[in-house]
């Protein structure tokens, strides 16, 4: 199963730098950047902090896309 996330269009829609999210989340720029280009699923708790940023829920922000069998 992949992850997809819209934390860049939404950061961005938001006029949030990239820097200034990770600084307010607590984790590197490095860690924002790989959240964003899903090469990183964030941790539970990154993930509910993401929703609480962005003041919405975790399934408006991240969607789990399921393999076909």
């Amino acid at each position: 199963m992949n992850v997809w996330n819209q934390i860049k269009v939404i950061r961005e829609s938001r006029k949030i730098a990239q820097i200034q999210m990770a600084q307010d989340l607590g984790v590197s720029r490095q860690t924002m950047n790989a959240i964003e280009k899903m090469k990183y699923n964030p941790s539970l708790e990154l993930t509910l902090k993401i929703a609480r940023y962005f003041q919405m829920s975790v399934e408006e922000i991240f969607k789990l896309e399921e393999e076909s069998f």
